[in-house]
């Protein structure tokens, strides 16, 4: 029979990366190695390979399937708190304009505006669409009677990923859904 993985470009076959105790090592974005880098840690003995796809690959004496899933030998101890990035503050306000909920046009505002003293904080900073960072300007969300929908705080590295559990990837290979916690309906 067929398999669609026979046909799968090498580089269409990344591999999902879990921790030594089989979690994710992060779910936003997914934690995913290209094939080569998954092959060589085999190599190296430096994980444990859970599941495969069909594909293989060839070198002149042999033939591998490439791994879908790995779990590191050694557990990686995830920091506490996530840097403060563009990036991060977006998941951490789930991509939302934290004045009107919109999704699109998305920047970052300073609840307290730098110009009256305010800092480039977790707290001080929040996702802001383009037009509501304009129409709030250079004053605080009371001076512009712009209520927050959620006041900003310093997130922990889990309160990101909980975020991130609400965007899965675009795809998600079988072999994984095993390893992933999404809101998906479960098997009875």
């Amino acid at each position: 029979m067929f398999h669609p993985d026979l046909i799968r470009h090498p580089d269409g076959c990344p591999t999902l990366v879990l921790n030594a105790d089989y979690t994710p090592l992060s779910y936003y974005p997914l934690s995913l190695w290209p094939w080569q880098t998954a092959v060589k840690a085999m190599f190296l003995d430096r994980v444990d390979v859970v599941a495969h796809y069909e594909r293989e690959v060839h070198s002149a004496s042999i033939s591998l399937k490439l791994p879908s899933v790995i779990a590191l030998k050694q557990f990686v101890k995830p920091s506490q708190f996530p840097a403060f990035t563009r990036f991060n503050l977006f998941l951490r306000d789930r991509f939302a304009c934290q004045y009107c909920g919109h999704g699109r046009d998305l920047t970052f505002d300073h609840v307290v505006p730098r110009a009256q003293g305010g800092r480039t904080t977790w707290e001080n900073v929040v996702t802001a669409c383009a037009p509501c960072n304009l129409r709030k300007g250079g004053r605080t969300p009371k001076q512009a009677a712009m209520p927050l929908h959620i006041e900003p705080i310093r997130p922990t590295n889990w309160h990101l990923q909980e975020h991130g559990r609400s965007f899965p990837p675009n795809y998600l290979h079988e072999t994984w859904h095993d390893w992933l916690y999404w809101d998906v309906e479960l098997d009875a």
